[in-house]
């Protein structure tokens, strides 16, 4: 039984390793992004693309059929605008970036939460400006950090890691036959990989954030309180965006740090 999961694992490990490259998605910026990511080549960035925009498309029409697509327009306005002047500012990390087909919309929805997909598609939930009430700063943090996970294709990358994750418990769970051990390998597999690697990523999106912002003529300091309301949002339950997003007193220091660094960006533009 040793031997013959020995075996597998070792056809397993090939075949995975025959399908990943080392990529560095993004430049470093002055706050030093310069980690290698893994990438499935199974999966590629324009694949991905194309079934962001399927699934932002149905998104967008399910909202406008409930009359909450880009509403109130005031709203809609302020959104627009502050992202387009951080998206003026992606070809520092990624110049391909810059010919994206990038869109903003807003969703009147009372979830705090704001996203970008793979290839630029970006929503913001009204949720976030009425409970939040960011200044265009904080706006400009929250939207910084959501277009930075989509130059560094952190979704790609996860896909990536839940692709070789279920490889290796095809194996196990083939020669065990035991669906328990397939079950506790999935809980070792997100703990051991996807947490420390969701940090990571957390870490990447915050510092080219606060760069994108900085750049873009916004207090790159707004960052630390805008993470900061949302700890403090928590009365009729945790923020939507905080269950991706998770903050810490080690978040913000790192965000003191990086504000720090690119804060002459900020100061140049006034």
């Amino acid at each position: 039984m040793i031997r013959a999961i020995r075996n597998l694992s070792a056809m397993g490990l090939a075949a995975l390793l025959a399908a990943c490259a080392q990529v560095q998605t993004t430049q470093s910026g002055l706050v030093g992004v310069n980690r290698t990511q893994t990438m499935s080549t199974l999966v590629s960035e324009a694949e991905l693309n194309q079934q962001a925009e399927v699934e932002y498309r149905q998104i967008l029409a399910q909202a406008k059929a409930k009359g909450a697509l880009d509403t109130p327009a005031a709203q809609t306005q302020r959104v627009q605008a502050i992202s387009r002047k951080l998206i003026a500012q992606v070809g520092v990390f990624r110049p391909d970036a810059r010919n994206w087909a990038w869109e903003i919309h807003l969703l009147k929805s009372g979830e705090v939460n704001a996203w970008c997909m793979p290839g630029g598609k970006i929503a913001v939930y009204t949720g976030l400006l009425d409970k939040i009430q960011p200044t265009d700063a904080e706006l400009a943090a929250v939207l910084g950090h959501e277009i930075s996970h989509a130059l560094r294709e952190h979704a790609r990358e996860q896909v990536s890691r839940q692709m070789a994750a279920n490889v290796g418990l095809s194996i196990l769970s083939a020669v065990t036959g035991n669906q328990a051990v397939a079950d506790l390998g999935s809980s070792l597999t997100q703990v051991m990989f996807t947490l420390p690697n969701s940090r990571s990523n957390e870490t990447e999106a915050d510092r080219m954030g606060v760069e994108l912002a900085a750049r873009a003529g916004y207090d790159p300091r707004a960052a630390i309180t805008l993470w900061q309301k949302m700890e403090q949002s928590g009365g009729g339950g945790q923020p939507e965006i905080l269950s991706t997003h998770p903050s810490s007193q080690s978040r913000i220091a790192d965000l003191a740090q990086a504000s720090e660094i690119v804060l002459p960006l900020y100061q140049g533009k006034k």
